[in-house]
């Protein structure tokens, strides 16, 4: 009884901040045509405070999508351009002599901004990589003998370009799996295509302003870490996270040949904590099923590891996960 009590004050809770979601996706509209799981992605990211890598062929708004919700947050932004040239501490910070105080002082590097766009993440090498990674797990950095603690909120976007492999560096799976969702950006539809025209040869793009400050997400984060998470979805959740590990105990005989590893307790996590944002911004203080598979490509297509089998039979992980998700019985 208790229980129906909280999950119906909750909701008052959360219907009272429905304008924070309308506020951001109206603003988001403003610049950004189409893409509405995009925009929902990097909403669930926030929310979650999460990271999140999105891969699509340029062109795709994937810069000026983050860039447009760092301009709605009165918040720190920064973009940085990965390269093959790039060092860790252009993404960190060093330490720089000063002749005027005869001592090392601390120059602190495009990291420590609210929203972090790493553009072209998979151009830097692996030493960058992992510089950038290790900030997003640990949320802090360190720099000679001092650690420094990042700010929150810290959303890290990064993009990758799948059709140019030339002088790249892909990531791997243990520094991709530090990642929230993965999402792939399709192409806009022709009615999308026509407007974008549109905007950018009449010049109708408007001017972007803060409509919310830092202190407002982290409020919400908070009231999103309340949504209730039955048992049932629970049990829901491992079970898909099992069926790709174990693919022969749900009846899934055929995807053991395609599936070399499965998804990580990580998976598991994020699973969740993108079921209770996606049930946020539905306007719910519980998660049902629909949640669940609502964001579960997202949050497995880059945790499940295919073998050179699938790869030849051009079996990709949506593919496996949507067979899963077919099969696991649902609550």
């Amino acid at each position: 009884m208790n229980e129906t009590v909280n999950i119906r004050d909750l909701q008052d809770l959360i219907a009272s901040k429905t304008n924070f979601v309308t506020m951001i996706r109206t603003g988001m509209d403003r610049r950004i045509v189409g893409q509405k799981h995009l925009v929902d992605s990097l909403l669930i990211a926030l929310l979650c405070n999460g990271h999140i890598l999105l891969e699509g062929v340029p062109g795709l708004a994937k810069t000026l999508a983050i860039k447009t919700l760092a301009h709605l947050v009165d918040a720190k932004y920064s973009r940085i351009q990965f390269t093959p040239d790039l060092l860790p501490a252009d993404v960190i910070g060093t330490l720089i002599y000063s002749v005027k105080k005869e001592s090392f002082e601390v120059k602190k590097g495009p990291v420590f901004a609210n929203f972090v766009l790493a553009d072209e993440i998979n151009r830097a090498p692996s030493k960058v990589q992992s510089a950038l990674l290790e900030a997003m797990q640990e949320r802090q950095v360190t720099i000679g003998d001092s650690t420094y603690p990042l700010p929150q909120p810290f959303l890290v976007m990064a993009t990758q370009n799948p059709i140019e492999q030339e002088g790249t560096y892909p990531l791997p799976e243990a520094q991709v799996d530090r990642f929230l969702l993965k999402v792939v950006i399709g192409y806009p539809k022709k009615e999308e295509e026509k407007q974008i025209i549109r905007q950018n040869i009449y010049g109708a793009l408007e001017e972007i302003r803060p409509i919310l400050d830092t202190k407002e997400i982290l409020e919400v984060q908070k009231i999103v870490q309340k949504v209730y998470i039955d048992e049932k979805i629970e049990n829901y959740i491992v079970d898909i996270v099992f069926a790709t590990r174990e693919p022969g105990k749900y009846g899934l005989n055929d995807l053991e040949s395609i599936i070399s590893f499965g998804a990580s307790p990580r998976a598991s996590i994020s699973l969740a904590l993108a079921a209770r944002a996606y049930a946020f911004l539905q306007g719910r203080g519980y998660v049902i099923p629909e949640d669940v598979r609502a964001v579960c490509h997202d949050v497995l297509r880059h945790r499940i590891g295919l073998t050179y089998e699938a790869e030849a039979n051009n079996i990709t992980s949506d593919e496996v996960i949507t067979g899963i998700l077919d099969k696991v019985e649902v609550p």
